[in-house]
């Protein structure tokens, strides 16, 4: 359902669709330390030269990178278990921004609104039990809203990368 709402045509117009999103869990029996390390293992640090090369329109190096540069990248880790600090208990828990930016063009060259979801956010923490666990929101769910073939192609790709690298970090 869509809803917008606009009386005075000098303002500001406000859409509101409510959209349906497939949450993901993997619960690891590993402990956190050790699926902690094996995704950071697998998924390198973004290298922000790749957002140079897209940034100047470098067809060639960007082409290059996206045959032979990593399929995924960590843009940012934040550690949301030191916050928990504040209640007295830290927790084993690290928030990622996972994608790639080149990936990321693909969609938003069709939807700027898609920039919005790109990186994923996967959430990494340590439950009750000791085991490690990834929650995240399906990508081509997330992306869908958009309508958008081309933009759902690309998103699909990203289920496969990430459901990929998550699940082998977590066995």
């Amino acid at each position: 359902m869509t809803t917008s709402s606009n009386t005075d045509p000098s303002s500001p117009t406000l859409t509101s669709r409510t959209v349906t999103v497939e949450h993901i869990r993997i619960e690891s029996s590993k402990p956190f330390p050790e699926v902690c390390a094996a995704l950071e293992r697998a998924v390198p640090p973004l290298d922000p030269e790749i957002l140079e090369r897209l940034a100047a329109g470098d067809i060639e190096r960007v082409d290059h990178e996206r045959e032979h540069g990593p399929e995924l990248s960590i843009f940012l880790v934040r550690d949301h278990g030191a916050l928990l600090q504040i209640a007295g208990r830290a927790r084993n828990a690290r928030q990622y921004d996972i994608g790639n930016p080149i990936t990321a063009s693909r969609m938003t060259r069709h939807q700027l609104a898609a920039a919005q979801y790109a990186p994923i956010r996967v959430v990494l923490y340590e439950n009750e039990a000791g085991h490690a666990v990834f929650e995240y929101d399906r990508p081509s769910s997330v992306f869908g809203q958009f309508g958008d073939e081309q933009v759902s192609a690309v998103a699909r790709g990203l289920d496969a990368a990430l459901d990929r690298v998550l699940r082998d970090a977590a066995n």
